[in-house]
């Protein structure tokens, strides 16, 4: 499979206090920790471990020293436990030594790595999200040099200035899945530009809504709000295959004005929003309620992350005829077809480390074939190596399959400037999908009450 990557350059000013936004609230951590499998995770840990591939021991005693290796992650230090990851890295390197650091949770996390920074007392090793890695750009190195950086599928597409600050674990794709023998009786096919999704989407609302009155072509689960993050959060940057679009949005006065991406992605939302092909009531229907009934084929399509994929299994007896394909927002066949790829976990080598080589070492080693496939075979996630490819699914590869030239769109969750100029004007894009489904909404009229709310909002916070 050929995939063009889209090579954007980071914002500089990223999300302070900003956890989530390029995922789900409520499943946020799900594509970066679930398990793969509903085992006790040291039974899991232990069972990766056990199929990963046995690397060859070459010992190097030159380099050694102590490493501060800070993580958050719970599934990840459950494998780090279960699979002894301090002593097999000393099997390679015998006088070096690693204290891997806990911290609860990554809110305690950012907070800590902040107050460190300021007293120069970062841990050798930390992770970063995509909205992170500008704000402590002054304090990573680079990594453009190593192995794991020039393997890394997504790691040259989130550089600063031309430097590879950090190094990501894991790859995340968003799905539309959906009921093949439903497509087939209405007579409909995969989608593969807008147009198409919203005329697929009314011809099975009027094939199964005819006797079927409670019958939802696609399903949305508006009621929780962020489920309607694939249309609100990601088609924007699916737009203008501009996955920094937040960050750009935050040095203009008026980012919702026509022409815009997010205009433009916005009228093709409410469009399928107020086009009743969500069934007769969208709000009145939360997440886990949609996925039960898509389940049970009371709907034909449902737009979730890799993450959802076990929850439908769950609540069906057969899903052989289930299958997924990539949302197309694109308007002809002739336009590239993007997709959205989110960076997570990005491992980098702080300025305060007193063993920078060491610190790199373990990087490289971390991304070699001494761990890494033990690791990324333990969680749901996409690799993100292209020398340790994981295979997906059988029913996510079918995307892939149907778009072999895709083009990765590397999504940013927004940074600093966004972040504040957001609370100031009180924008939120998924309680704003909601509002689309309320009677009388007008969306133009709010489009421009959010452009002079943007434009005070830069004057008044100084942002330019």
């Amino acid at each position: 499979m050929r995939k063009k990557l889209v090579a954007l350059t980071m914002c500089a000013a990223m999300a302070a206090g900003m956890l989530a936004g390029c995922a789900p609230e409520d499943p946020a951590d799900a594509t970066t920790t679930a398990a793969a499998s509903e085992a006790p995770a040291t039974e899991q840990a232990a069972e990766a471990e056990t199929e990963a591939p046995a690397a060859p021991v070459e010992v190097n005693e030159e380099l050694s020293g102590e490493l501060v290796f800070a993580i958050w992650d719970n599934n990840l230090m459950d494998y780090i436990d279960a699979n002894d990851m301090v002593g097999k890295f000393q099997e390679q390197y015998p006088n070096a030594n690693i204290e891997v650091e806990k911290i609860k949770d990554d809110s305690e996390y950012w907070n800590a790595m902040k107050m460190r920074a300021s007293a120069n007392q970062l841990p050798d090793v930390m992770f970063n999200k995509p909205f992170t890695l500008s704000r402590f750009k002054d304090y990573l190195l680079d990594l453009s040099d190593l192995e794991a950086a020039k393997n890394n599928e997504l790691a040259a597409g989130y550089a600063l200035d031309g430097k590879i600050l950090g190094v990501p674990m894991t790859a995340g794709y968003e799905y539309v899945f959906y009921w093949k023998d439903m497509f087939a009786e209405a007579g409909v096919e995969v989608p593969t530009t807008w147009g198409q999704l919203q005329e697929a989407a009314t011809k099975l609302q009027e094939h199964f809504g005819a006797e079927n009155p409670d019958f939802m072509a696609i399903a949305l689960g508006a009621k929780d709000e962020w489920p309607d993050y694939p249309y609100m959060e990601f088609m924007p940057a699916l737009e203008g295959g501009n996955g920094q679009n937040w960050n750009d949005m935050a040095k203009t006065d008026e980012p919702f004005a026509e022409g815009t991406d997010i205009n433009k992605a916005y009228h093709k939302a409410y469009d399928l929003f107020t086009s009743g092909v969500f069934g007769k009531d969208p709000l009145g229907l939360g997440n886990d309620q949609v996925t039960a009934l898509f389940a049970q084929k009371q709907a034909a399509i449902l737009a979730l992350g890799d993450w959802g994929l076990q929850n439908i299994q769950n609540g069906t007896d057969d899903y052989s005829q289930l299958g997924c394909f990539y949302l197309p927002v694109r308007d002809s066949e002739e336009d590239p077809f993007r997709v959205i790829v989110q960076g997570d976990s990005f491992m980098g080598v702080t300025t305060h480390s007193e063993n920078p080589e060491l610190a790199k070492a373990f990087v490289e080693w971390f991304y070699s074939d001494a761990w890494y496939p033990g690791y990324i075979n333990y969680v749901s996630s996409a690799s993100s190596m292209t020398n340790f490819p994981k295979e997906k699914d059988p029913i996510l590869a079918e995307a892939d399959a149907l778009q072999p030239d895709m083009e990765l769109v590397m999504y940013d969750g927004g940074g600093d400037d966004f972040q504040a100029i957001q609370n100031e004007t009180a924008f939120d894009y998924k309680k704003l999908g909601a509002e689309m489904f309320t009677e009388g909404f007008d969306l133009d009229a709010r489009l421009s009450e959010l452009n002079a709310k943007w434009k005070a909002a830069r004057e008044k916070l100084g942002i330019q």
